[in-house]
Order: C-alpha cells, then sequence, then structure tokens
C-alpha cells in the first residue's frame, strides 16, 4: 500500500495486529475571510496578514486491532469525517502519524472520482485499480459489483444518465466489493430503497462475521450499542471517551442535551432497601397515586436495576414506579403476551410549561425494541407548577421472546428547545419467560404446519 507523507501502510501478510494506529494526529484548516483572500495567500504566502487558524482534530490516539467493529460517534462537527479520511489517507494530518494494515475500502462520499462520462462498469474498473487490484482479480470483482448494484443494463451506459439511486446503488457495490481489510463507512448503510438497505446491512454483517476491521461514524446509540464491540465519542475535534458502546452512547447523549460528560451518576455500591413482596391488593398502586412524598423510592421495586445512568438539567425527577401484570402488582418475572401496566410518577421542583414523558424498551445488547412519548402520541399534558407530582400510565403488550429487557424513562420540557430534566436509562430490569422457543426479539406467536393434499383442498373449499 503507498503512504502519504504523515500515513503509513503496509501489507496485511507483513504486519502484526492491530489494524490501525492513530498517533498525536492533529489536522488544521486554514480560514479566510472570501476567496480573494484565499488567492492573495497563495499567490503572496509571505503576506504578513495569516489566515484564522482552526483545528479538526486536535491530538487522537487511536489503536484499533484486527478483527474489531469500532463505533465514532459525536456531533455535527466534531471531527468525526476529518478523522475517517485522514484514516484512508484522504487528507494529510498537520501533526501525527496513522498506519494501516491491509487495504482499506472507504464508504465516505459515495461516488467520489466517478467520471459521469464513463460507463458503471468503466468507473468500476478505475475504481478497482485505484484499490490496488489487477488483472483477473478486477474480472471477479466486476461481476459481483454489476451483481450487487442490480441496475441492469445501466451498467454499461455513462454513469451521467443515471438516476441519483442508481448511482449511489454503483457506488455502494463498487466500494464494498474490493475485498478490503479495513472497512470505513460513514453514515453511508442507508441508501437505495428498503430491498437495497436490507443487502447493504447484510454486507456488513458479512464483513463483521469475516473478521474484518470496521469503523463506523453514526449518529445512532441504538447502531452503536447493537454492532460495536467498542466506540469512541469525539467533541471539538478531541477524543473525549473510549470503550464499551453503551457507556459512550449515554455520553453522546448528555452532549446533545448539552450536558457535560460523566454529570449523570450511577447508585452508589450500598446495600439497597428490602424489596416488598409481590402483592395482589391495591394497597402499593394507592399508596403511588394518593401520596406526594418526593423521595426517590424505585430501588424498593423488585424489578430495580441497580446499576441504571441517571442524568438530565434538573429540576424535576421519577421517584417512583409500579410495574402490574394482571393481578401481581411488583412481580420480579412476567411471561410473554401478557398485556402490563408500569405507572410512573415523577416529583417536580420547578415550572414546566411543556411537560412530557417518554420511555424505550432495549434488549440486554442495548437494541432498541421500541418506544414512546406523550409527544409522540399527541397526549397533551397541562403545564406543571413546582412542587406537584403527576403519575404516567403506560400499558403494553409483551410479544416478546423470553429473555433480559431494560426499560428507560425521561420526563422533559418540550417548548422551544428540549430540556431534558431528567433521564433515567436502564432503570427497569424486565426478565421475561415463555415456553415458546423462536429467534429474533419479537415473538409474533408463528405456528408452522405441514399440509397433505387433502387437507389442502378442505381448506380452499373454506
Amino acid at each position: 500500500m503507498a503512504s502519504l507523507p504523515g500515513h503509513a501502510g503496509c501489507q496485511a501478510s507483513r504486519c502484526d495486529e492491530p489494524a490501525v494506529v492513530v498517533s498525536g494526529v492533529s489536522k488544521r484548516f486554514k480560514l479566510f475571510s472570501s476567496p480573494v483572500e484565499r488567492l492573495v495567500a497563495a499567490i503572496r504566502p509571505g503576506r504578513p496578514r495569516t489566515p484564522r487558524e482552526f483545528w479538526a482534530l486536535q491530538d487522537i490516539n487511536l489503536t484499533i486491532p484486527a478483527g474489531q467493529t469500532l463505533g465514532i460517534i459525536g456531533r455535527n462537527g466534531s471531527g468525526k469525517s476529518t478523522l475517517l479520511q485522514i484514516i484512508c489517507a484522504i487528507l494529510r494530518p498537520t501533526r501525527g502519524q496513522v498506519n494501516t494494515r491491509g487495504r482499506i475500502a472507504a464508504l465516505l462520499e459515495l461516488g467520489a472520482g466517478f467520471n459521469p462520462e464513463f460507463t458503471g462498469r468503466d468507473n468500476a474498473v478505475f475504481l478497482c485499480r485505484l484499490s490496488g487490484l489487477e488483472g483477473g482479480d478486477i474480472t471477479g470483482r466486476l461481476e459481483q459489483i454489476e451483481a450487487f448494484a442490480d441496475i441492469g443494463p445501466f451498467f454499461n451506459q455513462p454513469v451521467k444518465t443515471y438516476s441519483s439511486g442508481m448511482f449511489v446503488r454503483l457506488a455502494f457495490a463498487t466500494a464494498i466489493n474490493v475485498q478490503p481489510d479495513i472497512l470505513v463507512v460513514d453514515e453511508a448503510l442507508a441508501v437505495g430503497d428498503a430491498k437495497f438497505q436490507r443487502k447493504c446491512y447484510q454486507k456488513f454483517l458479512d464483513f463483521q462475521k469475516a473478521g474484518k476491521t470496521i469503523l463506523l461514524v453514526t449518529h445512532s446509540c441504538d447502531i452503536i450499542a447493537r454492532h460495536c464491540d467498542r466506540a469512541v465519542l469525539l467533541e471539538s475535534g478531541r477524543l473525549i471517551m473510549d470503550g464499551n458502546a453503551k457507556a459512550v452512547g449515554e455520553a453522546y447523549n448528555e452532549l446533545l442535551f448539552g450536558l457535560p460528560v460523566g454529570s449523570g451518576s450511577r447508585p452508589a455500591s450500598r446495600p439497597q432497601p428490602e424489596a416488598p413482596q409481590p402483592s395482589t391488593d391495591a394497597n402499593q398502586l394507592q399508596e403511588l397515586l394518593e401520596g406526594d412524598g418526593t423521595a426517590d423510592v424505585c430501588p424498593t421495586r423488585r424489578t430495580y436495576n441497580k446499576n441504571e445512568y441517571k442524568f438530565g438539567e434538573g429540576g424535576a425527577a421519577i421517584v417512583d414506579y409500579l410495574l402490574i401484570d394482571g393481578p401481581r402488582q411488583d412481580p420480579a418475572t412476567v411471561n410473554a403476551h401478557q398485556v402490563i401496566s408500569i405507572y410512573f410518577k415523577a416529583a417536580y421542583e420547578r415550572d414546566v410549561a411543556f411537560p412530557t414523558f417518554g420511555l424505550t424498551l432495549q434488549t440486554l445488547e442495548g437494541m432498541i425494541v421500541c418506544g414512546s412519548s406523550t409527544n409522540l402520541q399527541g397526549l397533551t399534558i397541562q403545564p406543571i407548577r413546582a412542587g406537584e407530582t403527576r403519575v404516567f400510565k403506560v400499558t403494553m403488550r409483551l410479544a416478546l421472546k423470553a429473555g433480559d429487557y431494560f426499560f428507560s424513562c425521561g420526563v422533559a420540557d418540550h417548548g422551544d428547545e428540549l430540556h431534558l430534566l431528567q433521564c433515567r436509562s436502564d432503570m427497569i430490569h424486565l426478565v421475561v419467560q415463555s415456553d415458546r422457543v423462536c429467534s429474533g426479539v419479537a415473538d409474533l406467536e408463528i405456528t408452522l404446519s405441514q399440509m397433505d393434499q387433502s387437507a389442502l383442498l378442505e381448506e380452499a373449499c373454506h
């Protein structure tokens, strides 16, 4: 692999792990007030007046082992795309160095480098050669690219005749089928129609199963939690967190709501209050509905998760909840396909003009199963005064397979801007029991049967 100044490459067979090493990388851009000023600076580099400097990346150090899927997350302008472009040798770092092991396929700006006058086939050949493929390798790849793009006879027509959908299909198919050792994806999986998107995700999973190294940039904590072994968080060009994908996702959510990273908290390691036994009478629900206490009693519930993560601006808090499964109140486990109700009690310490409540249900791995809020359901909540409490009721049918699930819930003030008052991430640990065996997450009560000829005829008659 050819290397640029500040960017070293090596063949996979000649290098030991890791696959990517980013050492002290910083990237500076010069900002000019106008195109004329940029032109003058190019013509007269010794001119006294210097442009403003913008550091898109500052002292990034990152080691990625071969075979790992790394999620890169951060707000717009945090430096994610710049980092990927430096790793792919599209940009040169101002300082530092990047070492990579093996061939890289980059899904950054799909179609970059395509010549509109060339046919799809010619553009695919050109990009295969840029990736280091030669002769017979290219011939084999072209068949895969043509089949994956699935644009029919247009593969042999000039790209300028393509629709936007055909263009991205060809670009994705070309980038993904050069058999890379390292796949770099900048939010480019959701391209084309639904069937093509499904094919793209399946290709992504195939790369993971094959032990390829993957760098995935996204704004979705759900995708990070589902697909990544590890994640890093960028903010203002700095790497501010590196670790477990779920924990990094929580820190990203804090940034989105204007909160300092780490401002949230987990319960201290201390003995929890003794949880009450499940009850069939109405006492617990009556106490929750009629009580005016503001102390947090959630840890007394049998489904409470002591490893929850709390964060928010403050001004309101969820102080109690009660799960009801038929006649059982506060059970430790629930059965699949039952209709359950959960009552959440929130105490408000300040006036809230546009109150809203929401929750999500996630798997053990962090995949969002479902979620909703009073806003999404068009439910208008009357303004709340400081010192008041409100109870929100959630009802749902557990069409889930057996397993462990986690509820997160939050209260907010949803005026011109969303102010997250409190979020309790993974507060409820829901253990779902079922005798049925199925794959996936949802249990839709699928039944299978084999039909003989007489049964088919009888069914057709009815």
